[in-house]
């Protein structure tokens, strides 16, 4: 698996993730009580996006002193590519915390809790499955069909199911969970599991963290090819996904008080992933344009978020 990243872009990868994460851990430990605000979730949603940005700068500048402006403008453009279109799939994924965390009752400090492993899970499990990937896609081109006829035949299926209201109440994998797995009635703290009339049994948390953990595998199986047909370099597949993760969180408590306003955005999203499925299903015809990618896909959420707010307003006027 060929890749632009140089010994500085990898440190500064790790480095600004792993300080990151202790930030979130710190905070968390720090104010595990305390309600996360809609202005404290967009303060940190804009430090994260502003990291992103940061790195994105540094990729171009870093390319472009080894590889010349045109490269670095090119490599760049495919990691704000990759990262707006993991990003805007998370937002997908902040409709099914609201739908999981509603079922389960689950109070807002033990939320912040579970999102946090949730995404400590999803970085181990993306990397993995990213450089997995990548290493299939280079030994096996023709992959790169099968994973463009896939984007386009998700975004068929959320087109369709666009308007449908997703439940836990028959989910067979719950049902079959609460039958083996001696579970608690009550949450005890942030506990995963505890004793009850003395046996070791999982708390209805544990039951929460999996659907977390389950939800995110779903999603990656759509973000992860759809990137690869952005670009190629694992590296740049890596790092614009991670960055996107890391602001999932805040994301969350930004959306979930105004998630209803944002009705028509899996219409874009479907859009979004049909045309990734396409460009790469053309990828030896005709090869798109990163910048044109990326303005293609800014556009289509664009129009889908002004959309659903102003159908949001009309709703609301009626």
């Amino acid at each position: 698996m060929e890749t632009l990243a140089s010994p500085l872009l990898w440190t500064a990868f790790a480095v600004s993730v792993f300080a990151a994460l202790a930030i979130d851990f710190y905070g968390l430990n720090k104010n595990s009580q305390q309600t996360v605000s809609f202005n404290s979730a967009l303060k940190w949603s804009l430090v994260w996006f502003s990291l992103a940005l940061a790195f994105g700068g540094l990729l171009w500048w870093e390319t472009s002193n080894t590889l010349g402006s045109a490269v670095a403008t090119e490599k760049a453009a495919e990691y704000f590519t990759g990262y707006l279109v993991e990003k805007s799939l998370a937002v997908d994924n902040v409709f099914v915390f609201l739908m999981i965390f509603s079922y389960f009752a689950l109070p807002i400090h033990l939320q912040r809790r579970v999102l946090l492993y949730g995404i400590l899970g999803a970085i181990i499990l993306r990397a993995v499955m990213i450089f997995v990937g990548g290493w299939l896609l280079t030994e096996f081109h023709w992959l790169m069909y099968v994973f463009g006829a896939f984007l386009v035949l998700m975004g068929i299926k959320m087109w369709q199911g666009a308007d449908e209201d997703s439940s836990l109440e028959d989910n067979k994998l719950l049902n079959w969970l609460k039958r083996h797995i001696p579970l608690s009635k009550d949450y005890d703290g942030e506990k995963f599991f505890t004793w009850e009339n003395g046996k070791r049994v999982a708390t209805p948390l544990f039951l929460v963290l999996i659907f977390v953990e389950l939800s995110d595998v779903i999603f990656a199986v759509d973000s992860i090819p759809a990137i690869f047909a952005i670009t190629s370099d694992p590296f740049i597949v890596l790092t614009s996904n991670i960055y996107a993760i890391l602001g999932l969180r805040a994301m969350y408590f930004m959306l979930a008080g105004i998630a209803d306003k944002f009705s028509l955005l899996n219409y874009g999203l479907a859009i979004v992933l049909v045309f990734i499925g396409t460009k790469m299903l053309l990828l030896d015809v005709f090869k798109i344009p990163a910048l044109i990618s990326l303005a293609v896909i800014i556009t289509i959420l664009s129009i889908t978020m002004w959309l659903s707010l102003r159908k949001a307003k009309k709703d609301a006027q009626a």
